[in-house]
């Protein structure tokens, strides 16, 4: 079970290049606020990747902690570039704070 407040903290891996909350916007990459439930590829202030639209997915939690280990695994051609984060705890820190900022 993971800690909104120490994903908080998690989350600064994402901050330089998306954004949180109900004033977020895309930046490097699409703002991430409601991510879990939604269709990848779907905002309409970023421009994916041809990999992200066309890759079908709805971003459960289990399906985002695994494009947050390994992004490249899970959608081949994303044009993030980010190497993942491997410990459990964080992923789930992170998850449980992008859950409670979409409230």
């Amino acid at each position: 079970m993971g800690n909104p407040k120490a994903g908080q903290t998690v989350f600064k891996l994402c901050a330089s290049c998306h954004q949180l909350g109900p004033r977020a916007r895309a930046g490097f990459g699409p703002q991430l606020t409601g991510v879990i439930g939604r269709k990848a590829g779907s905002t309409s202030d970023y421009h994916y990747s041809d990999a992200m639209q066309k890759s079908g997915i709805v971003w459960s939690e289990a399906q985002l902690a695994a494009f947050i280990r390994a992004p490249d695994h899970v959608v081949p051609g994303t044009r993030m570039r980010f190497w993942g984060i491997s410990d459990e705890q964080k992923i789930a820190d992170l998850l449980a704070y992008l859950k409670a900022s979409a409230q």
